[in-house]
């Protein structure tokens, strides 16, 4: 890659020049990311996944950059308009902006209003009246009438369409504009008439006539008035002053005060109004839409991240339940392993209600399978299933968990359940899954598209293939952070981990069923088509229980083993003992152990992991329980504490789910009793928490809830998006003399 783009990446995430390298030759060399964060520290100076990931999308940026110069430099020079300096700027430029504007001129063009002057022979007369000299320009254009140019009126227009492509195509001039619209932009939606009593179009009444600074608009709301948009509801609109524009175009161009100038500014009018306005309102409808994307993205990945990441219940034998009224509901048990058992049906609500008899098909199914936890899906009846549940006397303690459904009907009815249980239905698979996410969250949630799980905002309005790319890296990222049993994964979760494709994740399963569990990490080694750089990336992130060598389960990377060797050489012990000997260890010091290749990030590593090799970062699980007697809205009541769990966290505020079939809004200034710029600050996906009742509207299904210590208050901002009020847009308070003479200009050439 040129200097200038690593240069240009250094300075702007502010890491050094080094830095930039090091990541770019291990990324060209097929690294992942989360290989390069974990094993690569002194490579990089212990930069984390974030900004090794920032890193290499600036290069990617940059290489696309390079690839539409080539083309640009191409065009041109067949054009035969590419001087020495214009190629001197092109290769110096590091910006996809600066880079069109300076194409622009020269980019290939349709049929114009300017190109139909040119081919009239007008270009000259354009040329003479841009320069602002002296001649008349009612005389000058007499010299233009020809056959095709009947007068000088349509003489005089010509030259004007002319100079408002110029004008339009001018880098200063379309960087003042770009400079207004960045500093005093305003987005504004307005309800389509006929749409306006339309059902549909209620649900974006807050838009109908709503106008705020760009710059201070959240990405929630310019999506909501995008998808209104897109709907057919509204028309959205980003505009600045078009008088202080134009002004501000004409103090650029206009040289002098001769009549010429006359028809300068007139053409600057044409110009901004049909060429450039347009052109620079469409950048930033897209570069809004694209900080919009980002940031919507960036919630959903967070979400997914702390939901990939919630707590496993580990090895324990389980029955999942999902619940249902009619239909009933249907019970799965598994063994610690997720392997499928025993499929059953209870009907013990409405409108069979054999209560007793559920209660003895799941006293027995857990006395024959040595049951150890339930765990019940948070859907249709999940309230009445955990009463039923809980009200029976198993003899020995059973614990009972709620589980997410999110995605689960998604899950039971793709192409990797039927893979995985051909003989059962769609209903049978959707309880497998339950119980399955109960045992591993993790292992379940990479069978699903990752945007099918339900925890983001406006996830259907982004880009979708920024968003894949996005929470795909996030997935990885949670799988390689937690680390992978290589003898209980499926093929699903191993082409997550570092460096293994979806081939040699099938080709591990096949071999393991073949050939029984691994016994160690050098065993993988023998998998078809797994090589020397796909081992490099992958076995440090590949757990081996029971391994002989305790390392095969840790996430001590193989080309490290010869570290642990010598530092239990070092205190006269072996390997074994000096994992299991805390007292050893405190006599090792990292320094001792540093070496040209091996630095002291990778040593500190290395010593914490011995502490507790193999060790799961995840949290412990914890049971919740709603509250007793709260089933409807209705039971709801401004002041009540209730328990609740957090199910959905955005920029405005996280939703809780309180046992009613209506998750509440925890508004963003209702979260603590200090201001919170972003929610995450005090809750997190799946996280237990007592909340306060603020208002209840049963009619608009909506529930406001409170973290603040004090209690309620007021809360009006829970309610949709507020009217904002509509900015004064700036303008100059006093006229300078310029302005004066040029709009005298223009009253003579009116007269």
């Amino acid at each position: 890659m040129d200097i200038k783009y690593t240069q240009h990446i250094a300075a702007n995430i502010n890491v050094s020049l080094k830095q930039v390298n090091s990541i770019y030759q291990l990324h060209t060399e097929g690294s992942s990311i989360p290989f390069i964060a974990r094993y690569r520290k002194e490579a990089t100076g212990n930069l984390d996944e974030v900004v090794i990931g920032h890193i290499i999308e600036q290069i990617k940026y940059f290489n696309d950059l390079e690839k539409r110069k080539e083309t640009v430099l191409k065009t041109m020079e067949e054009a035969g308009k590419l001087t020495p300096e214009l190629k001197k700027r092109i290769d110096n430029c590091t910006n996809a902006t600066e880079l069109e504007d300076i194409y622009l001129p020269f980019k290939p063009k349709r049929k114009t209003k300017a190109s139909v002057a040119i081919e009239k022979g007008l270009e000259p007369l354009a040329t003479l009246l841009f320069q602002q000299g002296r001649q008349n320009p009612e005389e000058a254009a007499a010299k233009f009438i020809t056959t095709e140019v009947k007068n000088i009126t349509e003489a005089l227009q010509g030259a004007r369409d002319i100079m408002a492509e110029w004008i339009a195509e001018n880098e200063q001039a379309r960087n003042i504009v770009r400079k207004l619209f960045r500093a005093d932009a305003t987005i504004a939606s307005r309800v389509l008439t006929s749409k306006k009593d339309d059902e549909d179009a209620q649900k974006y009444r807050d838009y109908f006539e709503f106008k705020e600074s760009l710059a201070k608009s959240p990405s929630h709301r310019i999506l909501a008035i995008r998808r209104g948009e897109k709907e057919g509801f509204l028309l959205m609109d980003i505009t600045i002053d078009k008088e202080t524009a134009q002004d501000a175009v004409k103090h650029l161009l206009i040289k002098s005060f001769v009549p010429a100038a006359t028809q300068v500014a007139l053409a600057i009018d044409d110009a901004y109004v049909r060429l450039l306005q347009p052109s620079i309102e469409t950048e930033f409808r897209m570069a809004s839409k694209l900080k919009a994307d980002e940031e919507a993205i960036r919630v959903f990945a967070e979400n997914l991240r702390q939901l990939l990441l919630a707590s496993p219940l580990g090895h324990k034998r389980v029955m999942a339940v999902d619940p249902g009224f009619k239909s009933g509901c249907k019970v799965v048990c598994l063994d610690e392993y997720g392997n499928f058992l025993k499929y059953n049906t209870i009907y013990p609500h409405a409108p069979q209600n054999d209560w007793n008899g559920a209660t003895k098909t799941i006293k027995d199914l857990v006395a024959e399978y040595s049951i150890e936890a339930i765990g019940y899906g948070n859907g249709t009846a999940s309230k009445e299933t955990d009463q039923l549940l809980r009200s029976i006397d198993f003899g020995e303690p059973v614990s009972i968990f709620m589980v997410s459904e999110n995605g689960a009907s998604i899950y039971s009815a793709s192409e990797v359940a039927r893979e995985e249980f051909p003989d059962e239905d769609v209903t049978v698979r959707g309880s497998i899954s339950i119980g399955r996410r109960l045992l591993d969250p993790l292992s379940e949630l990479v069978k699903i598209d990752a945007k099918s799980i339900g925890v983001g905002q406006y996830q259907h309005d982004v880009n979708q293939n920024r968003l894949k790319e996005s929470l795909d890296k996030v997935v990885e990222s949670c799988v390689n952070f937690v680390g992978v049993d290589v003898n209980a994964a499926s093929k699903h979760l191993l082409t997550y981990v570092s460096g293994l494709s979806a081939t040699v994740a099938k080709n591990i399963v096949e071999y393991r069923a073949k050939n029984g569990s691994f016994k160690s990490r050098d065993e993988i080694k023998k998998v078809p088509l797994l090589g020397a750089k796909a081992f490099e990336q992958s076995a440090g992130f590949l757990r081996i229980q029971n391994a002989e060598n305790p390392l095969d389960n840790s996430a001590v990377h193989p080309e490290s083993y010869h570290v642990v060797e010598a530092m239990a050489a070092k205190v006269n012990s072996s390997v074994p003992e000096l994992i299991k000997n805390g007292e050893v260890r405190k006599q090792l010091k990292a320094k001792d152990f540093v070496t040209e290749t091996v630095g002291e990030f990778t040593i500190t590593d290395i010593l914490n992991e011995l502490e507790k090799p193999g060790r799961d970062p995840r949290a412990a699980i914890e049971a919740f329980r709603f509250a007793e007697g709260i089933n409807s809205m209705a039971d709801l009541k401004p002041g009540m504490k209730i328990p609740a769990i957090i199910t959905n966290i955005t920029n405005f505020g996280a939703f809780a789910d309180v046992g009613v079939k209506q998750d509440g809004l925890i508004h963003i200034s209702h979260m603590a009793n200090r201001y919170i710029g972003d929610p995450n600050e005090i809750v997190k996906l799946g996280q237990k928490v007592m909340v306060t009742v603020v208002e209840v509207d049963i009619p608009r299904k909506r529930i406001a809830l409170s973290l603040k210590e004090s209690g309620p208050a007021k809360q009006e901002a829970v309610k949709p998006e507020a009217k904002t009020a509509k900015p004064d847009v700036k303008k100059q308070e006093t006229v300078n003399p310029f302005q004066v003479k040029l709009m005298e200009l223009k009253k003579n050439f009116k007269d």
